[in-house]
């Protein structure tokens, strides 16, 4: 057998694409698949889009690459749309998700410095990368497994729960961090009481509120920020996946209070802000608009409803927003074994643990393709 030089982090499927067209996938035996994790809610406008294409060839003939000591025109008109859609002031560009929140960490302990504040309240369940200081950020104890000792200053609650916010809370906190809808955990939706709760709680103790939107953000939940369906404005956002449909790119966004704590040289990145990148960004920004977030919502209550109509014993619960949903199995079915079986059928979907299967689909995907998905969990559900 050939040696794999990869470094043994992922349990992959015993498949290979060979191309994407739209909502599908194609293997190299040619058969086609149905994608509903679109590369885990990062290829929202799916593959082979005409515009995302000419967008990524117009940039590289003209550079792939220049240093953040340049100006850089695609910059400052991506960063104003994201200002002006999240009502905040300021832009930082990164590679990634995990990126993103190291800087809001930053930004968030620099604002609360001449403050003497520096703790952040982060949630059981939640997840915010893999680096150290959004791994230390991140609320389930799995992942810190022998990379321990965390980072120092993150204190935890009970998502959906506000009295245990109170609970952690001292005068050292200077920002609260949570995902709207925790990803990573199975799709576990905040109410509307308790994120209202957090966010008043944060006004009065003048604490920031920091918003995970990595996943459940641009426009997935048929808002463009998932946190839209609230009452509530965060201080920090970030951003990441879908922001340039499969190009490394993610975004921190403040507020000028925040952002005029950074001076020159207290933050950068030698990638971020990358020109292809933000070439499909500003692509996809234009994309995301008014009548594609409500088809978003409109096609998300479909799935959802064609599932919750699915007569079993095995399905605990359906939940979600828009199409970002999960899928609960009572204790006789493991996800991951179900997920086998439907890439068997040529159907691509994602787990989160062994309960839960998570649905991402491109934001493409079509009623049809629903129903087929459907049609198929249900044969699976009943012969296994």
């Amino acid at each position: 057998m050939k040696k794999n030089y990869l470094l043994p982090v992922y349990s992959k499927y015993d498949v290979k694409f060979k191309y994407g067209d739209g909502s599908y996938l194609f293997d190299n035996n040619g058969f086609k698949y149905i994608d509903l994790l679109g590369g885990i809610a990062v290829n929202i406008f799916g593959y082979n889009d005409f515009e995302i294409n000419n967008a990524i060839i117009n940039q590289i003939s003209q550079y792939t690459h220049l240093s953040n000591l340049f100006e850089i025109e695609l910059q400052n008109i991506v960063a104003e749309k994201l200002a002006t859609l999240s009502n905040l002031d300021y832009v930082f560009f990164t590679n990634s998700g995990t990126e993103a929140n190291e800087a809001a960490i930053k930004f968030a302990r620099a604002w609360g410095h001449d403050k003497n504040k520096y703790k952040i309240i982060a949630f059981n369940g939640s997840f915010h990368g893999r680096t150290y200081g959004s791994l230390s950020a991140t609320g389930q104890s799995k992942f810190w497994n022998k990379f321990e000792p965390i980072l120092d200053g993150f204190v935890f609650a009970d998502f959906n729960n506000f009295d245990s916010v109170l609970e952690v809370y001292d005068e050292k906190v200077c920002a609260i961090m949570l995902e709207p809808i925790q990803g990573e955990s199975g799709i576990v939706v905040a109410d509307k009481e308790f994120l209202e709760k957090v966010y008043n709680f944060c006004k009065e103790k003048n604490i920031l509120l920091i918003v995970d939107e990595i996943q459940a953000g641009m426009g997935r939940t048929g808002k463009f920020f998932a946190y839209q369906n609230y009452n509530i404005q965060p201080d920090i956002v970030t951003l990441a996946k879908g922001i340039a449909n499969g190009l490394p790119l993610g975004a921190t966004i403040s507020s000028k209070e925040v952002g005029d704590f950074l001076q020159p040289g207290m933050h950068g990145s030698t990638f971020g802000g990358n020109p292809v990148a933000l070439a499909v960004a500003n692509v996809v920004l234009k994309k995301l608009n008014h009548k594609l977030l409500e088809r978003n919502i409109k096609v998300g209550k479909e799935l959802k409803d064609k599932i919750k109509s699915i007569e079993t014993k095995y399905i605990k619960e359906v939940r979600g927003m828009g199409l970002m949903i999960g899928i609960e199995f009572t204790d006789e079915k493991n996800a991951k074994e179900i997920a086998k079986e439907l890439l068997k059928n040529h159907l691509v979907v994602g787990t989160s643990g062994d309960k839960i299967l998570r649905l991402l689909p491109p934001y493409k995907i079509s009623f049809n393709d629903i129903d087929k998905f459907v049609r198929i969990l249900e044969k699976i559900l009943d012969y296994k």
